[in-house]
């Protein structure tokens, strides 16, 4: 993975979650910025689990949404954590994005279920459908293919079982 130099990403334009985590010497390197302007942070996974814990003691209670994709045939694969700082009357919330890279070969993150609950069905959604290993989670199963499926479907190398292209079916 390409590293991006400190000077490139100062305190001044970072988030403020990120200058509080780079302050309290929580390992993070900001990717910059997405369409909407939310900061997306990358975080080892060997660090997430107890990098996970500063954010929500930092405000950020709500797990918006966790997911997952395939960066690059043969690649890395991607455990995505959108998070958003809920308070009273909060027309304007702050939200990141934080993104977890993980080999292939050995695909595993903490899970954050203890964090936030709500990771519990998107972490086995991410689990069934790429594989990725979610430590510590209370119940990893399969939730949308069957126990018995062999893979994992949105891998960009799967190739699926007993699939005969049309032509080769006469």
């Amino acid at each position: 993975m390409n590293t991006v130099g400190k000077e490139k990403f100062n305190l001044e334009t970072r988030s403020r979650l990120s200058s509080w985590l780079t302050k309290h010497k929580f390992s993070h390197r900001p990717l910059g910025y997405d369409y909407r302007g939310v900061e997306i942070l990358q975080v080892k996974s060997e660090e997430w689990l107890s990098t996970a814990v500063a954010p929500y003691a930092y405000g950020f209670n709500y797990l918006r949404s966790q997911c997952a994709y395939d960066a690059t045939p043969g690649g890395s694969l991607v455990g995505v954590y959108h998070l958003t700082q809920m308070r009273d009357q909060s027309d304007q919330p702050e939200e990141i994005c934080i993104k977890v890279f993980v080999s292939r070969k050995n695909p595993q993150i903490p899970s954050v279920y203890w964090v936030w609950k709500s990771a519990d069905f998107q972490e086995r959604e991410s689990y069934d459908m790429l594989g990725i290993i979610y430590r510590g989670h209370p119940y990893l199963k399969r939730i949308l293919m069957p126990e018995s499926w062999i893979g994992w479907p949105l891998r960009k190398d799967y190739v699926v079982p007993n699939f005969y292209e049309l032509q080769d079916a006469y």
